[in-house]
């Protein structure tokens, strides 16, 4: 597969608040690729590193050791920083962080007007965008009357209007009810699925970690354990000693007594029913 983003031996360390602190270590010689049109999810416990691997691969931070590269561009400057940030967008948790303008066909416009696009471009791109995620009705509301899932899929398609090829989603979902949450997700999933956006989301929702084609553990600033959902979630005991848990279908099905891993409802579902001799 071709990479996108591709992080050799990285280390990141916090530059002390006030003199006489030492600095802090978020990320330890991490090594990680990220292939083009692959969907990642990045796993761990609060503290494990995972907001600032994330601002790594956008070029908003610059390792203090290793390289971290997007495209062959190594984000070694503010220049070619610059330039990542047009390949990778960057969606984090608050959506009221990212809002800056008080009608959201303005805030969708706002990243393509500050790379200088043509006015008629704008136009098509916000259009394009905002009919993407399903918020195209809502171009001329205030951000501010939208729910928290609205609200985050505004900034989704802010990221879009700027035609990057990948998405790196900081813990999206933690601030939504379930049906925000569902809404992003959705979102999430058709634009890797149908456009074939490269997606890396960082969360804490292990039914949201299943749905990628890749799950990265993350606890004390390294790479503990990678591979496809379902190889991630049949070692519980694994998981639970870095402070994460499962999926409620595994769990569910794992106290019922059956062997195989099963991650989403309608596996559970399945399963159940051929327990229980078809009876579901």
């Amino acid at each position: 597969m071709e990479k996108l983003i591709e992080l050799k031996n990285v280390t990141y360390t916090y530059e002390p608040e006030e003199e006489g602190l030492p600095g802090y270590t978020a990320v330890r010689n991490v090594s990680l690729d990220i292939n083009k049109g692959e969907f990642v999810a990045v796993l761990g416990h609060n503290g494990s590193g995972k907001s600032t691997l994330a601002k790594l691969m956008n070029a908003i931070f610059e390792p203090t050791e290793g390289s971290v590269t997007v495209k062959d561009i190594p984000s070694d400057s503010e220049e070619n920083g610059d330039r990542i940030r047009r390949i990778v967008g960057m969606v984090f948790q608050n959506p009221d962080n990212q809002i800056v303008a008080t009608i959201v066909e303005d805030d969708v416009a706002f990243g393509p007007e500050n790379l200088g696009v043509e006015p008629a471009e704008i136009r098509r791109r916000v259009d394009e965008a905002l009919k993407t995620v399903n918020m195209y009705e809502h171009r001329e509301r205030e951000p501010h009357r939208l729910s928290g899932g609205q609200k985050q899929r505004v900034a989704i398609a802010g990221v879009l209007a700027m035609q990057t090829e990948c998405m790196i989603l900081d813990e999206p979902t933690a601030m939504l009810d379930p049906m925000g949450r569902q809404e992003v997700i959705n979102t999430v999933q058709r634009l890797n699925k149908e456009q074939g956006m490269t997606v890396v989301l960082i969360t804490h929702f292990m039914e949201e970690a299943v749905l990628a084609d890749r799950v990265v553990i993350m606890d004390g600033g390294s790479i503990i354990s990678q591979g496809t959902p379902r190889e991630i979630f049949s070692d519980p005991a694994f998981l639970r000693e870095h402070g994460l848990d499962v999926p409620q279908s595994t769990e569910l099905c794992l106290e019922l007594g059956v062997k195989d891993c099963v991650l989403t409802v309608d596996e559970c579902v399945e399963k159940l029913s051929a327990l229980m001799g078809g009876a579901l």
